[in-house]
């Protein structure tokens, strides 16, 4: 019988094991580093030739991977503007196979809002042409289905406004992601938009959407109601300039830009009328006028009292109160009963100069004060005689736009600080210093004068309860051939709330409308806006209704039914 004999491996067996572990984990590593360094080099290729695509160097490498267009965000990053990819559907009519004619009606089919024989010149023309720019993906599907080797896609950078005609007027339009922007934002930050070094991050603008979708909401519903020609309306920030919202009624989608071509901006939807169009816009005035005569020392005095018993005669011309009151009257039964006749006595006793001076200072005589091309110039007077003095203190025989009385009435409630409108976002360093147009304690009393007239006066359509509004109405009659046309007024309330602590300016525009039981002043037509807009849209920005709070105008009151005698 044979004995076996196993040897244990002993100590040099044990190494062994241990050196081949550590050769495999070598090899194991050698093998993934070669992997990523080979994927690296990949990788490197890539991005070269991607490069290479678009140019070599500089600004042409950078542009390889960043949009052909800065994208437009509104405060709180919902886009309002953005450029992608986007089919198009062109014809080379050398290379059709099939019949015009038949292709045309196809083709109208699927695109019914082009005629036929619009269709039909582009097959039959010379040349490449569009069939259509930006076409959404089942329409280029309908038309490659229709196996017609002469119709070209081709892929194109399109600028795309995916809230549509929200805030139209204020983003304006590119025609396309490379060109210069035809209006609004995109034309007055074009250079912004296209910098290579900044286009990859979105441009942020003032405007809040949920706020600038409730102020369109709530101009168009009164539109509608009143039978308006037009409406407008602007919410801005009483102490930084930011525009909020700003809404000019008709409106326009900036992705249909063919619908509008070919019209004068009066009689096109892509003219900003709070912008673009100057108006008189009546007793919204007043308070600006009295401010002013409180700062140049000629109202002293709340309890002092001026003479309404009768129309003023001046230079021919007679000024009279829509509602007389028949007696003599003092600064708050002026602003609160809306006085012509109260307000020109004023402004007379102030003189020319002093007015001149504040309607300067907040920039009635310069174009709209906001970065926007498009922006009109105020109309002045060409002449300042005694009665251009009376007239123009309570809106007449002076023209501007909604902007300019935006702006005004920003620097009239936030303590006398005039700044420009902006569209910007702005960080707290960036608020401009602006520059003072009113003291200090004119802004607090004309805080309590305005509050007082939403509580008490004209303005009560527009109060809504726990936000302590305060504004002034203006009814215009429109100038029409060298004369007033009594039939056709501009209606405005100018506004601000919460009144303890002005956050936000109010403006809505009313332009022909027909208030309820044929009632057509502001009172009716543009004041109700205003309270519904504040009531919509007051909480989104901060500002919760508190009916335990409010403006103290009890030295005030008791001056509203003060005695009938003559000074």
């Amino acid at each position: 019988m044979a004995t076996i004999i196993v040897q244990p491996g002993g100590p040099r067996a044990g190494r062994q094991r241990v050196n081949l572990t550590a050769i495999a984990h070598n090899r194991l590593m050698l093998l993934l580093l070669m992997f990523m360094g080979i994927t690296g080099i990949l990788i490197c290729r890539l991005l070269w030739v991607g490069i290479s695509a678009h140019g070599a160097g500089g600004d042409d490498a950078l542009s390889a991977f960043v949009p052909a267009r800065a994208d437009i965000v509104d405060r709180n990053g919902v886009p309002l503007a953005r450029t992608m990819d986007a089919y198009s559907v062109a014809v080379r009519p050398s290379r059709l196979i099939g019949d015009p004619a038949e292709l045309a009606r196809k083709l109208h089919e699927i695109f019914p809002d082009e005629s036929e024989a619009a269709f039909h010149r582009k097959l039959t023309g010379r040349g490449w042409a569009y069939l259509r720019r930006r076409a959404l993906p089942e329409e280029v599907a309908a038309v490659n289905t229709l196996g017609e080797i002469g119709i070209e896609f081709p892929r194109e950078k399109e600028r795309l406004y995916p809230q549509r005609s929200l805030a139209a007027h204020v983003l304006g339009f590119a025609p396309n992601a490379e060109g210069v922007g035809g209006m609004g934002v995109e034309a007055a930050f074009n250079d912004r938009m296209t910098d290579v070094a900044q286009r990859g991050k979105p441009f942020a603008l003032s405007i809040d959407s949920r706020v600038q979708g409730a102020l369109e909401s709530e101009l168009y519903a009164q539109l509608v109601q009143t039978r308006a020609k037009g409406a407008g309306g602007i919410i801005m920030d009483a102490n930084t300039g930011e525009i909020i919202a700003m809404a000019s009624i008709p409106v326009f989608d900036p992705n249909k830009l063919q619908n509008y071509a070919g019209k004068r901006c009066s009689e096109s939807p892509l003219c900003n009328h709070m912008v673009q169009a100057r108006y008189e816009l009546g007793s919204a005035f007043k308070p600006l006028s009295i401010a002013a005569a409180m700062d140049a020392g000629v109202v002293t005095s709340m309890s002092k009292r001026y003479d309404a018993t009768a129309p003023l005669a001046v230079a021919g011309f007679r000024i009279k109160d829509d509602h007389p009151l028949g007696r003599w009257i003092n600064v708050p039964e002026i602003l609160v009963h809306s006085s012509n006749i109260g307000t020109a006595r004023i402004a007379d006793a102030m003189g020319a100069a002093p007015l001149q001076k504040m309607f300067r200072s907040v920039d009635f005589d310069q174009r709209a004060p906001i970065e926007f091309n498009e922006r009109a110039k105020g109309i002045w007077p060409s002449s300042w005689g005694r009665i251009t003095s009376m007239t123009t203190s309570y809106g007449h025989g002076i023209a501007v736009t909604p902007l300019h009385l935006a702006a005004a009435y920003a620097a009239l409630v936030n303590g006398g600080i005039w700044r420009p409108a902006t569209v910007r976002k702005l960080d707290a360093a960036d608020v401009p210093e602006g520059r003072r147009v009113f003291s200090a304690a004119t802004s607090a009393r004309m805080r309590q004068l305005l509050r007082m007239i939403v509580s008490a006066g004209t303005g009560r359509s527009a109060d809504a309860k726990g936000f302590r509004v305060g504004g002034k109405t203006g009814s215009a009659e429109k100038p029409q051939e060298g004369r007033y046309n009594k039939t056709s007024l501009v209606t405005t309330f100018a506004s601000a709330f919460p009144m303890d602590n002005p956050r936000y300016v109010v403006v809505a525009i009313m332009d022909e409308a027909t208030g309820q039981y044929g009632l057509r002043t502001a009172a009716w037509t543009a004041a109700p806006v205003v309270k519904r807009v504040i009531e919509r849209t007051g909480p989104m920005l901060g500002v919760m209704p508190d009916e335990r709070r409010d403006v103290d105008i009890s030295d005030l009151m008791p001056l509203l039914h003060g005695d009938k005698e003559k000074e």
